[in-house]
């Protein structure tokens, strides 16, 4: 059969289908011009306070508080990095900060980690009730809780100490029991089952099967908990009262006077504060948000 001889309707319906598929790939196309057109500007945005941050790191103090704006200084003031380091202790701050830090992360993974496979994994009676009880205590807020603990912390002779900053992350945060709960919820029962079978323990299941499994979920929950220790500033403020143990965030707070504010070397100590953060984030960012999408899979 000659290209001639086939039939008008299978070429009407041929064009009709290119036509539809062309029209589905061109709306496809515009909207995801349009997407990230939006995250490209929302993202530009949300830079503008960090590029404001290491200029003015950068500038004389004459060119701060200019208007209109100075955004690019003039000249560019690299002693003011040097100056800020030397300005406070910082690098005696940073070793109390990354003290404070390690502890907080290895203690909330072992707590959260610990809980969240009780309410779980294992059935006991009262466990579904004791969980809502232990989301309910995320509506208390901080303002709430924190007189009786400085109390607590003030009778076991803790104050001016990192106790009150460390060691109640041995007891759990229900944000992150919660976040964990729902990734080892969505791990198969039949691997704990054949476990079970072959012998293993409950602890054996939870450190041989479930933690390897759940290691985006894991730094989730260690990158919120570096966030938070990291940029922890009424913390320290309440319970440290000796210079020797401040941390960085309370530290920079010396930049400032009733006499005298330096801010420029503030920005230049801010700057190299908030660095870790972002090299942290950087490289672990792909872990990070598939730990965050997979703990709302089942649950």
């Amino acid at each position: 059969m000659s290209a001639t001889d086939v039939p008008v309707e299978h070429t009407a319906v041929a064009e009709g289908r290119y036509a539809w598929r062309s029209r589905k790939r061109r709306r496809y196309i515009f909207g995801q011009t349009i997407a990230h057109t939006v995250l490209l500007l929302a993202g530009f945005f949300f830079t503008i306070p960090f590029f404001w941050l290491v200029t003015s790191s950068l500038k004389p103090n004459d060119q701060l508080f200019r208007l209109p704006p100075v955004w690019i200084p003039h000249p560019f003031v690299w002693a003011n990095y040097p100056a800020a380091l030397t300005y406070i202790p910082y690098f005696h701050y940073l070793q109390n900060t990354l003290y404070i830090v390690a502890f907080n992360v290895v203690a909330t993974l072992i707590s959260c980690s610990l809980v969240a496979y009780g309410f779980s994994r294992i059935r006991w009676p009262g466990r579904d009730a004791l969980f809502m009880v232990l989301i309910a205590t995320m509506i208390l807020p901080y303002t709430v809780t924190m007189i009786p603990q400085f109390i607590i912390f003030k009778t076991l002779g803790w104050i001016d100490t990192f106790g009150p900053l460390t060691w109640p992350a041995f007891f759990g945060t229900p944000f992150f029991i919660f976040l964990l709960r729902q990734f080892f919820t969505g791990i198969s029962s039949e691997l704990s089952d054949a476990a079970k079978i072959d012998g293993c323990s409950e602890f054996g299941i939870y450190s041989r099967i479930i933690l390897p499994l759940a290691k985006p979920a894991l730094a989730a929950v260690g990158l919120f908990s570096f966030l938070w220790s990291w940029n922890d500033f009424l913390g320290p403020l309440i319970y440290l009262k000796n210079r020797d143990n401040y941390t960085i965030a309370l530290g920079l707070y010396g930049f400032l006077s009733h006499r005298r504010s330096e801010w420029a070397l503030l920005m230049a100590a801010a700057t190299v504060t908030v660095l870790p953060v972002v090299i942290v984030f950087f490289f672990a960012q792909r872990t990070f948000i598939q730990g965050i999408t997979m703990t709302g899979i089942k649950g």
